[in-house]
């Protein structure tokens, strides 16, 4: 058993070096479009399926509240979190359609949709990014194996080349936090 667990770290970190060595500029590239966004008085709104629903909710929460430093919130959005609206739409609708409704209801131009799927094919989230971009929105995607329909999609992807799930959720929450953590030091200074 102590083996299956050095062995399942050492994999997981080496995806995260590897995908970070190989992603470092697109990395900076989206920091710098989500503070341009928070800036211009405009709002990220993070949407995606199971885990990375559980993503979108936790990155909006360290925006709105605060990740290293006391800063001042910044407007972030989970479009995962809405029980009522996730389910009318899921039932008058249609599943494919519960982050599209959302972002026609609530996004704006200048606005960012950060769509998350490790397959990169999630309907719902394509859906999505499409609605995004005809309403003028920055388009961002985080996604896995190949990147999917979505990676091509997006003005920022960051895709973790693995097909192993595990690792491509491990390395989404990474940079998630590496994310924050950046945008925080450069919009208001570092951690004490």
């Amino acid at each position: 058993m102590a083996d299956k667990l050095i062995a399942g770290m050492r994999a997981s970190n080496e995806v995260r070096e590897n995908f970070a060595t190989a992603n470092k500029g697109q990395i900076y590239t989206l920091v710098a479009a989500i503070i341009e966004t928070l800036r211009n008085d405009n709002k990220i709104v993070v949407f995606g399926n199971g885990g990375s629903a559980a993503d979108a909710q936790h990155m909006a929460a360290e925006f709105v509240n605060r990740f290293l430093i006391d800063r001042p919130p910044l407007a972030a959005l989970a479009l995962t979190t809405d029980s009522s609206i996730l389910t009318s739409i899921g039932n008058d609708f249609s599943f494919a359609d519960i982050f599209a409704k959302q972002i026609t209801a609530l996004g704006r131009a200048g606005d960012l949709a950060l769509g998350i799927s490790t397959s990169g094919n999630s309907e719902n989230v394509i859906r999505a990014i499409e609605e995004a971009g005809k309403l003028g929105m920055k388009t961002a995607a985080l996604t896995g194996g190949e990147g999917g329909r979505l990676l091509a999609m997006v003005d920022f992807g960051l895709n973790v080349p693995t097909s192993f799930t595990p690792h491509i959720q491990e390395t989404h929450l990474w940079v998630e936090h590496i994310i924050c953590q950046l945008v925080d030091e450069k919009m208001f200074g570092g951690a004490e």
